[in-house]
């Protein structure tokens, strides 16, 4: 007797549709593959099983992911942007703009390690400042929950910049 494959498997029969989609979105075949493999990992590790629609659970995760990641950049390009302009202007020293540059690629590497609604809380409420509240309201969960996925995720870049200065 062959072995029932979960249900979150069903989800494999829309990747070249994925794929493609986002292929014409962002004009890069590689990007929409990196795209497609990013969602299946997420979906992977989500409790999918409980999906209704599997294709369109798809395609929101994949749109989440690839909106995430534009802000990222957005981001990214403004703090090294900043990074610049400080180095500049304060010190002059290019080490202290290369420190700055790498501070900020270790914690959105540490970053990406931790579930998404921590990623959400931190730079919901760090970057764009939003309260608790206004966080507990868009992910539709208790202000408590908020604080203890801020807890997680602070503990968690502490401990990451503590093993970058070991």
């Amino acid at each position: 007797m062959t072995p029932k494959l979960p249900r979150r498997h069903g989800f494999f029969e829309h990747y070249e549709e994925l794929v493609g989609t986002w292929t014409r979105r962002l004009r890069n075949r590689q990007q929409a593959e990196d795209l497609a493999h990013d969602t299946f990992v997420r979906v992977l590790e989500s409790d999918s099983a409980v999906v209704q629609q599997p294709r369109a659970y798809l395609h929101q995760t994949a749109r989440n992911i690839a909106v995430d990641g534009y802000r990222r950049e957005d981001r990214r390009g403004a703090m090294e942007s900043e990074a610049i302009d400080l180095s500049v202007s304060s010190s002059g020293d290019p080490e202290h703009f290369m420190q700055a540059i790498q501070l900020a690629d270790s914690i959105e590497r540490a970053l990406t390690e931790l579930p998404v609604n921590c990623r959400k809380v931190f730079v919901w409420q760090k970057i764009e400042g939003l309260t608790q509240a206004e966080i507990a309201e868009r992910l539709g969960l208790s202000k408590n929950m908020v604080e203890k996925y801020m807890i997680r995720t602070l503990r968690h870049l502490r401990d990451r910049l503590d093993e970058l200065q070991s």
